[in-house]
């Protein structure tokens, strides 16, 4: 897919991955990557921005290697259902603080929390 209007630099990318809100012209960009189709991979995979550094990091605590490997796949595995589990509202939470609508939940007729 090319690059559409309002696409961040990488380091306003990284800034939006990690929960801070990018400036106006972004916005549009930030409507297609809360809404468009494949939003909720696009979530776990800014998920993964903050997690990967940290499960590095316990993998390298001392014990047997097989808990070094467990600890942070537990990390993951967990992080990853987690944000799967409560994708709605996280995407609602983040386009309003966007300033964006958030559509509307099939089952209530109205936005997620």
């Amino acid at each position: 897919m090319g690059r559409i209007p309002g696409d961040p630099n990488a380091v306003r990318w990284v800034l939006f991955a990690v929960g801070f809100r990018l400036p106006p012209e972004n916005r549009e960009w930030v409507r297609h990557e809360l809404t468009d189709a494949g939003w909720r991979g696009r979530t776990v995979r800014r998920l993964l921005v903050p997690l990967v550094p940290i499960c590095v990091v316990l993998s390298f605590l001392p014990g047997p290697t097989w808990l070094r490997i467990m600890v942070p796949a537990l990390a993951l595995i967990t992080s990853v259902g987690t944000v799967l589990i409560s994708a709605d509202d996280l995407r609602t939470a983040r386009l309003r603080q966007h300033g964006l609508p958030a559509p509307l939940d099939k089952d209530l007729n109205r936005p997620p929390h």
